[in-house]
């Protein structure tokens, strides 16, 4: 089975959503949250791990909320998106308060991705079709060379 991860941006400050942590709302019936139906559907279609790419003051709550137990199912890791976590030559202007995009989050977990991963928002739902057929192209048609993968 080749290696494949869900990486979920979950950072964000939810400026419009008026308070509280958007991202660990409950919306379905039994408490579960938005990302619940993505980890469910991306491990049904392969996926084998999954990284939270959160802040750290949130960290606490993710762990408790949706962590520990994902954790039961999947290999869990976390990276941490730091305002001054930047490629080199670059600085964060002075003031600045809110997170960088979706880029700078991403390299911010690049050192515990190393294989085909698929990046998620975790408050949105991309439907389990979709989660197969990335799944299905990353093991198919991606492949290695030199440890660097390639399409």
């Amino acid at each position: 089975m080749k290696d494949t991860t869900l990486v979920i941006m979950a950072a964000g400050i939810g400026s419009r959503f008026g308070g509280g942590i958007k991202q660990l709302e409950p919306v379905g019936p039994g408490g579960e949250i938005i990302m619940d139906y993505s980890i469910y559907d991306a491990l049904q279609a392969g996926f084998n791990k999954v990284v939270f790419i959160i802040r750290k003051d949130l960290e606490k709550d993710f762990r408790e909320i949706i962590g520990e137990r994902i954790e039961k199912a999947v290999k869990v890791e976390y990276a941490f998106q730091e305002m001054d976590d930047l490629p080199e030559g670059f600085v964060k202007p002075e003031g600045r308060k809110k997170p960088w995009g979706t880029g700078q989050a991403v390299l911010c977990a690049k050192r515990l991705i190393n294989e085909p991963f698929m990046v998620i928002n975790a408050d949105d739902y991309y439907g389990k079709e979709g989660f197969r057929r990335l799944h299905d192209y990353m093991v198919n048609y991606v492949g290695s060379k030199d440890g660097v993968y390639q399409m």
